[in-house]
């Protein structure tokens, strides 16, 4: 389970703490990090929102996920490397991994995550908080309150979406009894949270998953992605596609000096369960973008005079990897959007400082000329806030297409006391720093044309296509490298 897939176990875990179940406490630390001005990382840790408390004893670290009610844990990790010049530690959760700095003051930690864009922060705790160390009852009333109360203190958009969440609780709740099978609980939960319909919240028994995406869109999948490639090979792109990322990436040089580049996924290029890891992927990626933007390809009398960027159909993955194809597309620095969270496990109107997530041109070839964006409600998550990364580019894409699925956080993975997992977001990523956002909305486009329908593709036509197409050749020459 994940942020579809942008962002899976560590990227999207946690649920807010209430202020009132866990005091803040300062605690002693070693004579060596105070010679240093810096706090020893080992102790017990609370990130600001998110609910994620964290206990680092030496090599090794445990999560636990804490709401007003509960404490549950929910990874384990191991240090790994040695200690950075600042204090630094980077700890592995399966192939996943995170680093952990001292900050100033010295009850402080910050915490990045490889694959996540931003930054965490951590205050030391006296000791973990004792719901920690005591069993969780596991009856289906209180499965429902975690899972409940979990929304209740990190989701921000139930105003949004036009759910009563107190009102969902009274309706529901008084339906579990201590004799609730298992198959009538997970009717229950999948009742409480499907009417969001927000396809970065989802609920896993271990069989069975659920997982909505907006009424009116499809979801992203691997079959469906393959449909399409297969699709745009056979009737827009008529030279061979090549490939990279297991398919998720491909690029074709069309006529007319128009360039066609495809990617629907940002994660997942070199195996299908993550396993590889995000350095592997980060690298098949370069690998990929370094043949792409050749130098040939984005300067002189043969360069490009347009790139079509297919993002129709993009399950997500990592923000990281997205901004990675962002610095190939610009010369000039610029911030990609901004990324708060919620902050006030009683108040959902309340958010952490935002922060500026910037676009960092890469010091490969980088092509700067006109680029026509294709988006569709297939469009989700990392590949969402790609999309929203480029808006700030000069000059701007043409959006064609469809509004975006509407999802732009990464998601908390959570567990529940009976071994079950779910998924929600609690982030947000406004276009300016104190501006909206896209969330459910989706991102519009600029020229509206229905994206896939079942009459085109019967048809073997495709309207996005080739409305891109004529953007770009009526394109000026003289606004592009």
């Amino acid at each position: 389970m994940r942020r579809t897939s942008r962002r899976r176990t560590l990227g999207r875990v946690g649920a807010v703490t209430a202020a009132s179940a866990l005091v803040v406490a300062g605690t002693a630390v070693g004579s060596e990090a105070r010679a240093v001005g810096r706090p020893a990382l080992d102790g017990v840790w609370r990130m600001d929102g998110y609910g994620l408390v964290l206990s680092v004893e030496g090599t090794a670290v445990t999560a636990y996920q804490t709401t007003a009610i509960s404490c549950l844990p929910n990874f384990a990790g191991t240090r790994v490397g040695a200690t950075g010049p600042h204090g630094e530690a980077t700890f592995a959760v399966g192939n996943l991994l995170f680093t952990l700095r001292p900050d100033r003051p010295a009850r402080q930690v910050s915490m990045t995550i490889q694959e996540s864009v931003g930054t965490r922060h951590l205050i030391r705790l006296a000791a973990l908080p004792a719901r920690c160390s005591q069993p969780a009852p596991a009856d289906p009333r209180s499965v429902f309150d975690v899972f409940w109360q979990t929304y209740k203190e990190n989701y921000p958009f139930f105003a949004a979406r036009g759910v009563d969440w107190e009102a969902t609780r009274e309706r529901l709740r008084a339906e579990i009894t201590p004799t609730t099978t298992d198959a009538d609980l997970f009717r229950i939960l999948t009742e409480a949270f499907a009417p969001l319909n927000d396809a970065h919240t989802g609920l896993s028994d271990g069989t069975t998953i659920v997982a909505p995406t907006r009424p009116g869109t499809i979801g992203p999948s691997r079959a469906y992605d393959r449909s399409i490639l297969a699709f745009v090979q056979a009737h827009d792109v008529t030279t061979p596609l090549q490939e990279w990322g297991r398919g998720h990436i491909a690029y074709a040089d069309l006529p007319g000096g128009i360039g066609y580049l495809r990617l629907s996924s940002f994660t997942g290029y070199t195996s299908a369960d993550g396993s590889e890891g995000f350095a592997d992927d980060e690298a098949e990626l370069t690998k990929a973008l370094d043949t792409i933007f050749t130098r040939d390809r984005v300067q002189g009398p043969n360069a490009l005079r347009g790139l079509i960027i297919d993002d129709r159909v993009n399950g997500g993955g990592s923000d990281v990897l997205a901004l990675d194809v962002v610095s190939r597309l610009t010369s000039k620095p610029y911030t990609a959007y901004w990324k708060k969270h919620r902050d006030d496990p009683n108040d959902a109107s309340r958010f952490s400082k935002p922060e500026p997530i910037r676009v960092a041109p890469s010091e490969q070839p980088v092509y700067h000329g006109p680029i026509a964006l294709l988006t569709g409600g297939s469009t989700v998550s990392a590949g969402e806030t790609f999309a929203q990364a480029l808006m700030g580019r000069s000059p701007a894409p043409v959006r064609i297409g469809e509004n975006t699925q509407g999802v732009f956080s990464d998601t908390l993975n959570c567990v529940l006391p009976n071994g079950w997992e779910f998924a929600l977001p609690n982030e947000v990523y406004p276009v300016t720093r104190n501006g909206p956002s896209f969330d459910v909305t989706g991102i519009p486009p600029q020229i509206r044309i229905p994206v896939f329908p079942d009459d085109e593709i019967a048809a073997g036509k495709d309207s996005v296509f080739s409305k891109a197409l004529t953007v770009l050749k009526a394109s000026r020459p003289d606004t592009h490298s």
